[in-house]
């Protein structure tokens, strides 16, 4: 196994066009990683439409850190960490349910749903000590964007328009595909564990350059023309949003089609009640572009991936092992679509899923790959010479380039290089 550099930092591990290979390996980066990276920037945890109703929770995580989201009487939602002030006991062993309170198994101490302690065995033992200050942790930020919830251990940072900056449209874009202008996540997680480093996946979930190879199989057999979006010819563009926030553009390519619910391989005729609710809520010409136009493949660093049709939610637990927590995307007021929705993400990411199943199969043999001597450099220069800004003045190259890496590693290497807090 090939050693990194000697280095007072990460600088010269990652040099323009190419990062070292010890980056997705060693134990070292990711324990520095999580501090950096994963217990200080915004990280998505949840959607509110999880936890719809007063006393409703759901646990998920920031990393490998437990989270309880919490929705409380007064509507607000919470971010706890599962830990107990007194002796350290989980309060929450249950992955989701509806609760008036936490109570900890060990010595029976209460906290309400935003953390408060509200009642403790043999109170006695602590008369004259002020109690209040032993809760259930919060985590320190936490803020929504169209109800997809951030959280952030770190008390001071960006706020969250900030951190998301234009990836916060690709949001409202998705958003907007709902006749209701919202999503649900309703429809239940699956969870895929992949032996391979996080930001394996995360910067695959915005390659163009590998659905035609690695997903072939299964688009000769669909015969669903998605391979051909990612072909030499196509229009369609890669782009680094800022932060480390990247996307596939696909909507060159629809819009040359011109032909609404084209992007979900189906037409109009089809989906009439979703049509027809859209065009009430936007207009025919708005409801007809929202339509053509589909919805967003953007991946929000570091851990959210918006798929067209469902969300990834990756938990990075250590530098070789990552879970996927998958779910379709459910569109309010739209049940025919919504049934579709389903349909097709069994059918792509399900347990007898092809795309997932390719996918899982190249990050394991990459994580295998860089244990190995050489070459130690990973080159990521695919389109650098062809590389242009928008007109937003963001960075965009031809769907199979690889801007979405270089802008992924850019950040990566600002952020681990930044200043303690």
């Amino acid at each position: 196994m090939q050693q990194a550099p000697r280095t007072n930092g990460l600088g010269r591990l990652i040099r323009g066009d190419e990062v070292h290979g010890s980056l997705y390996r060693d134990p070292a980066v990711f324990a520095e990683e999580l501090e950096k990276i994963w217990y200080r920037i915004w990280i998505y945890v949840g959607h509110e439409s999880e936890v719809p109703k007063a006393g409703d929770f759901v646990m998920k995580s920031i990393g490998p850190q437990p989270v309880i989201m919490t929705r409380d009487a007064a509507g607000t939602v919470h971010l706890l960490q599962n830990r107990c002030p007194h002796r350290g006991n989980q309060v929450c062993t249950e992955q989701r349910g509806n609760t008036r309170a936490f109570s900890c198994p060990f010595h029976n101490w209460t906290f309400a749903l935003d953390g408060r302690l509200t009642a403790f065995a043999f109170a006695d033992g602590y008369e004259g000590r002020d109690m209040s200050k032993l809760r259930l942790a919060p985590v320190p930020r936490v803020a929504s964007h169209r109800g997809f919830v951030f959280g952030s251990f770190a008390a001071h940072g960006p706020s969250l328009a900030e951190h998301l900056g234009p990836a916060a449209e690709t949001i409202d874009r998705l958003c907007d595909a709902s006749p209701e202008g919202e999503v649900e996540i309703t429809a239940g997680f699956l969870q895929h564990r992949v032996k391979s480093n996080w930001k394996f996946l995360t910067e695959n979930e915005v390659d163009g350059y590998h659905p035609a190879f690695v997903h072939s199989s299964i688009f000769g057999v669909a015969d669903s023309g998605i391979g051909a979006l990612y072909g030499a010819k196509s229009t369609a563009l890669c782009r680094d949003l800022g932060n480390g926030h990247t996307e596939i553009d696909l909507r060159p390519e629809f819009r040359r089609i011109g032909k609404p619910l084209g992007w979900f391989g189906t037409s109009p005729e089809r989906l009439p009640d979703y049509v027809a609710r859209m065009n009430r809520a936007y207009g025919e010409e708005k409801a007809r572009r929202i339509m053509i136009d589909g919805t967003p493949h953007v991946m929000i660093f570091p851990n959210l991936f918006i798929a067209e049709i469902q969300i990834f939610v990756l938990q990075a637990l250590a530098a070789d092992d990552t879970v996927q927590h998958v779910t379709a995307l459910q569109l309010k007021g739209a049940p025919d679509m919504n049934r579709r929705l389903r349909q097709q993400t069994m059918g792509s990411v399900g347990p007898a899923g092809f795309l997932l199943a390719d996918d899982s199969e190249m990050y394991e043999r990459s994580q295998r790959g860089v244990a190995q001597r050489q070459p130690e450099w990973l080159f990521i220069g695919r389109g650098a010479h062809r590389e242009r800004k928008d007109d937003n003045g963001l960075p965009v190259g031809h769907v199979t380039d690889e801007v979405p890496q270089r802008g992924i590693w850019r950040h990566y290497r600002r952020l681990m290089e930044a200043a303690p807090c």
